[in-house]
C-alpha cells in the first residue's frame, strides 16, 4: 500500500511535466531568433514549487553557451519569440527568460533560480547535450535535466532522478551556485499565461 501511495504521489508531482503538443520550428526560424551575449557562461537551474504542498512540479535548465537557450524537457511553455525544436527552446534573451520564469509562477506556484558559472567548455557540452536529449517524454523533465548534468564534465556527481527538489538540492550544493526565488499572485491557470504572453 505504501508503495502505492509513493507512486501516485510522484505522478501528481510530476503533473506539470506534460506538453500537451509539440512546437518544432524550423531551422531558418531558430537561426533568426538566436541569441548569444558577453556574459560569464552559466548553467540556471528552474525549479517549480507547489506553494500548497512544497512538492516539485517542473524543472528546465537555462544553457548561457555560443547561444543563449533553455531545455524545457516535456513543458508546455510556448513563446513565438522563443523557437523550439525537440524540448529545447532559442533566443533567450534576458526579457524571453523572464517572461518563461513569469509564467510559471503564480498564486499556486514559485520558481527556484540557481545560477552558477561555468567554464566555456561545460556550457558547449550542455548545449550540444541539450541538442540531443529531446523530445522528452512526458513526467521526464527532471529525470531528462538531471541525465544531462550528469554528462556535463564536471558536473558527473550529480545523482539521475525524477524528483525536482531532490535534483534542486543536490545543484545547490555546488560551490558557486546563488540561489534566488521568485513568486508572482496572479492566476493559477498557466495556460492562459501562456496566451497573454503570446497575444502581447
Amino acid at each position: 500500500m505504501r508503495r502505492l501511495i509513493v507512486l501516485l504521489a510522484l505522478l501528481l508531482g510530476l503533473a506539470a511535466c506534460a506538453a500537451p503538443e509539440s512546437h518544432v520550428a524550423d531551422e531558418e526560424t531558430v537561426a533568426r531568433f538566436s541569441y548569444s551575449d558577453r556574459e560569464s557562461r552559466s548553467l540556471t537551474l528552474f525549479t517549480v514549487l507547489s506553494n500548497r504542498t512544497d512538492a516539485g512540479a517542473h524543472t528546465g535548465l537555462l544553457i548561457n553557451a555560443s547561444q543563449r537557450v533553455l531545455f524545457d524537457p516535456a513543458g508546455s511553455f510556448f513563446y513565438e519569440r522563443a523557437p523550439e525544436q525537440n524540448d529545447l527552446l532559442y533566443g533567450i534573451t534576458p526579457a524571453v527568460e523572464k517572461a518563461y520564469v513569469g509564467a510559471h509562477a503564480r498564486s499556486t506556484y514559485r520558481v527556484v533560480i540557481q545560477t552558477l558559472e561555468v567554464d566555456p567548455q561545460q556550457a558547449e557540452a550542455a548545449f550540444a547535450l541539450a541538442r540531443e536529449a529531446g523530445p522528452v517524454p512526458s513526467a521526464y523533465c527532471t529525470n531528462s535535466t538531471s541525465t544531462l548534468l550528469s554528462r556535463v564534465p564536471g558536473f558527473e556527481n550529480i545523482k539521475t532522478t525524477f524528483y525536482p527538489k531532490d535534483l534542486m538540492t543536490e545543484f545547490g550544493k555546488i560551490p558557486g551556485v546563488v540561489t534566488t526565488t521568485y513568486r508572482e499572485d496572479d492566476s493559477p491557470d498557466l495556460q492562459q499565461a501562456l496566451e497573454n504572453l503570446n497575444e502581447s
